[in-house]
């Protein structure tokens, strides 16, 4: 089923006189008939228009059905459902001749700016949903046309969807986590391209999807350790997301690189315990929290990983990692001030990078240990 959301208002004057009502109502159902050939009314209330404005119904059984609701403040809505008998498409069409229609009405009040467009129809009852609320509250609908991959792990929902316009998208627990035209964020996140990585040694901690393995590999570094902790999520990785991870994941260990699937947790203190160092540490696991406190299970990830990324980290070294969308200041701004409660003092850069599909401009944190700064 696919909806449609109408919204205009009219002169509320109109709720004062009972024939006006009447008449005006009539004229809206008469009106509806540009978009159902044979729907009738089921429901309509026929008194105190001035408390509680009207109510129409007006139903094609099996093929669609309009709700019209005009409040006693002069809002009118036309919620418009149809089933799956007609070509949507094609629906669209007669949405727009409607709206066009019902805007020249003499009863319609003209708003001050040009009158609303009609909304995008809504796309009710797929297989999966193409919507995502991004940080900032905004829902935006993706074009995914088709389901590339569907499981649950151990330790989240993992499922690949191809959208036409940046091909196949890792998204984790419903969440955008990465698409195939989304290199901008792999660049940032290895710092914006500004680094030399021949000779070096390192880190990355999660990365499942495999871009950042991918993009650094042939960049001359010494070694490239890489640790995702979700099997399937790489495993899927190599087979649907060629356009991240290219073949850096066909072998789990090269000349240069070795995979690990497992938790990085114990991998980090491992490390610090033996006294391994790395150039770089690039943190790839998880956004910045967004919380009214930097308290909760999630924040406490979040401290644990960077005070263990520190102690593996060299002196001269760089730790890269996500923030958020820039519209979340007050959790960056709580991120920021965790980092100068660290105990290793450390010094930090950050900008800010348009990554395709998640809709927003994301930070990108750069640190380092202060005492080499």
């Amino acid at each position: 089923m696919d909806s449609w959301l109408l919204e205009l208002r009219f002169k509320k004057e109109i709720l004062k006189d009972s024939k006006l009502s009447e008449t005006f109502m009539n004229g809206l159902v008469e009106a509806v008939h540009l978009i159902m050939d044979g729907g009738r009314v089921v429901f309509k209330n026929n008194n105190d228009y001035v408390n509680q404005g009207f109510t129409v119904f007006i139903q094609e059984p099996n093929i669609s059905s309009v709700l019209i609701q005009g409040t006693r403040d002069g809002v009118l809505t036309f919620d418009l459902h149809l089933l799956s008998v007609v070509e949507p498409e094609v629906f669209d069409q007669k949405v727009l001749a409607f709206h066009n229609k019902l805007v020249k009405h003499e009863g319609i009040v003209r708003r001050e700016t040009s009158e609303f467009e009609p909304m995008g129809r809504i796309k009710r009852g797929r297989k999966f949903s193409p919507y995502e609320r991004t940080t900032t509250g905004l829902v935006i609908e993706h074009d995914f046309d088709k389901l590339v991959f569907d499981g649950k792990s151990s330790y989240q929902t993992v499922r690949i969807l191809h959208s036409m316009q940046f091909g196949n998208c890792l998204v984790l627990d419903n969440d955008m986590n990465l698409s195939e035209s989304d290199l901008p964020y792999t660049v940032a996140i290895t710092g914006g391209g500004r680094e030399d990585y021949r000779g070096k040694n390192v880190l990355i901690l999660g990365g499942g999807d495999g871009g950042i393995l991918h993009h650094l590999r042939d960049k001359g570094a010494r070694m490239i350790t890489m640790i995702d902790i979700d099997r399937m999520v790489v495993d899927a990785a190599k087979i649907h997301l060629r356009g991240i991870c290219g073949d850096a994941m066909d072998k789990e260990e090269g000349d240069n690189y070795k995979i690990i699937v497992g938790d990085c947790v114990p991998h980090l203190k491992k490390f610090a315990a033996e006294g391994q160092k790395f150039d770089y540490v690039i943190n790839d696991l998880t956004a910045i929290p967004i919380s009214l406190e930097p308290t909760g299970s999630f924040w406490d990830f979040l401290r644990l990983i960077l005070s263990l990324s520190i102690d593996v980290l060299e002196d001269d070294g760089k730790y890269f990692t996500q923030g958020n969308s820039s519209n979340m200041r007050d959790a960056l701004r709580m991120y920021e001030e965790q980092l100068n409660k660290l105990e290793v003092k450390v010094s930090f850069t950050k900008e800010t990078v348009c990554v395709p599909s998640y809709h927003e401009l994301w930070v990108f944190y750069t640190l380092w240990k202060s005492a080499q700064s």
